[in-house]
């Protein structure tokens, strides 16, 4: 006989299970070889500026639009080797993308003019994808709060390769450029296909049929996105429409301020070397790697409210760029920075968690990534154009303006709901 207690005691079963063929171990492997095959993917593109002269451009004109090249092929692969995972084994399509990677990386490093650089850079979007392939092969094996904390390690191993990625290449740089170094560091996704053929194929999950959800809408049909589904449902579809949104806005108000960052640094503290640069295009993801796991544990119950926070320290920290002069000044706002970025990240990953119960894990990531890499596609043409308009500082407004917006649309929402129960609570009926 149950008690009234006894479907909270499943829900929590449920909310910390992993499913036979994959443990802790398995999880952290995943994640050192996501950090060890995106260490070029992430670390040499903000260094675009100084690969260009090499293979003639001498302005370096084109790196706003190459910084996206794989990122906009990676956007029209993903979603199809999603579904390939599902279908095929999230293994064997994740060793494909490593094994891309690799290939394509070698090619990039050997190139000798602008165009078999291109190449390069399309066969790596169309082959790699190892984020979606990753969270792919997680989600088959995860859910609930297992998977968003496995989903929150994985972004901390993409903070960790930005981090350690650009402060190597910067320090390599006097010996060997880096465009010779894409080719040095095609190793690396071998290496992490050699280590992900160890690990076990997870078992297919079967999505379960849609049942009730707790999660709610507010009067005007916008959704309360922190709600979350019963375990054994799926999350309701307006949910996930509405991470769709919020993923594309942050990566777009993010990676804006990339290609040009160094070059913003340059212009506002002449004499600065690539090993600065390096360092302070990594501060806000070193704030990842600090405050993610704290984060996870204080917003794992309101997302909504940590991704309101979060893309109001991203419109803060962007702006900031716009008026920094000094490095005092530049380690501030990449700080405040880093605060919105952890935040967004996090809070993303707990309502990914939540919309990946009851769906095929492989086509979930893999449209989450459509819509991510999109954001970084529109992004780099901002980017590439305000830069050619109006210099290096446009980017940072043009993230900060979208930011706002983001922050608005998140959090207005629950004002009619929140105006309506202090209402209802004085004058009750």
């Amino acid at each position: 006989m149950k008690t009234a207690s006894s479907p909270r005691i499943e829900a929590a079963a449920v909310e910390t299970k992993v499913r036979p063929g994959i443990g802790r171990r398995q999880v952290y492997a995943v994640a050192g070889c996501y950090f060890v095959a995106s260490f070029a993917a992430l670390g040499l593109p903000p260094y675009l500026t100084e690969i260009l002269p090499e293979l003639g451009d001498g302005a370096a004109r084109w790196a706003g639009l190459l910084y996206i090249v794989p990122t906009i092929f990676g956007a029209i692969g993903a979603p199809l080797w999603g579904r390939l995972a599902d279908r095929f084994g999230r293994k064997r399509l994740l060793l494909r993308a490593q094994l891309g990677l690799a290939a394509a990386f070698l090619l990039a490093g050997w190139a000798d003019s602008i165009g078999a650089f291109a190449t390069a850079l399309v066969i790596q979007g169309v082959l790699g994808g190892t984020f979606a392939a990753s969270n792919g092969y997680l989600g088959a094996a995860l859910e609930g709060h297992a998977l968003s904390r496995a989903l929150t390690l994985m972004q901390g191993s993409a903070r960790a390769a930005l981090v350690c990625a650009p402060i190597v290449v910067g320090a390599l740089t006097p010996w060997l450029s880096p465009h010779r170094q894409y080719a040095l560091l095609a190793v690396l996704p071998l290496a992490a296909a050699a280590m992900l053929a160890a690990l076990p194929e997870p078992p297919r999950s079967r999505p379960a049929p849609p049942q009730a959800t707790t999660a709610e809408a507010e009067a005007d049909g916008t959704p309360v996105v922190e709600a979350t589904a019963e375990p054994s449902g799926r999350a309701p579809a307006a949910s996930l429409r509405a991470l769709y949104a919020i993923e594309f806005a942050f990566v777009f108000s993010t990676v804006i301020s990339f290609p040009y960052l160094i070059s913003l640094i340059k212009e506002r503290i002449p004499g600065t070397g690539p090993m600065v640069s390096g360092i302070l295009f990594a501060l806000p993801h070193m704030c990842y790697l600090i405050a993610a796991i704290p984060v996870h544990s204080l917003f794992r119950g309101r997302p909504r409210l940590g991704i309101a926070l979060g893309f109001g320290c991203i419109a803060l920290g962007l702006a900031g760029h716009g008026i920094a002069g000094s490095l005092t000044s530049f380690v501030a706002v990449r700080l405040v920075l880093g605060a919105g970025l952890t935040l967004g990240l996090v809070c993303m990953s707990v309502l990914a968690a939540d919309c990946a119960k009851g769906r095929a894990p492989g086509g979930l990531f893999g449209s989450i990534e459509f819509f991510s890499k999109a954001g970084a596609v529109a992004a780099g043409v901002a980017a590439a154009a305000g830069n050619d308009w109006f210099g290096p500082t446009a980017p940072v407004l043009t993230g900060t303006a979208i930011a706002l917006v983001t922050v608005l649309a998140t959090a207005l929402p629950r004002l009619p709901r929140t105006l309506r129960t202090r209402r209802s609570s004085r004058c009750p009926r």
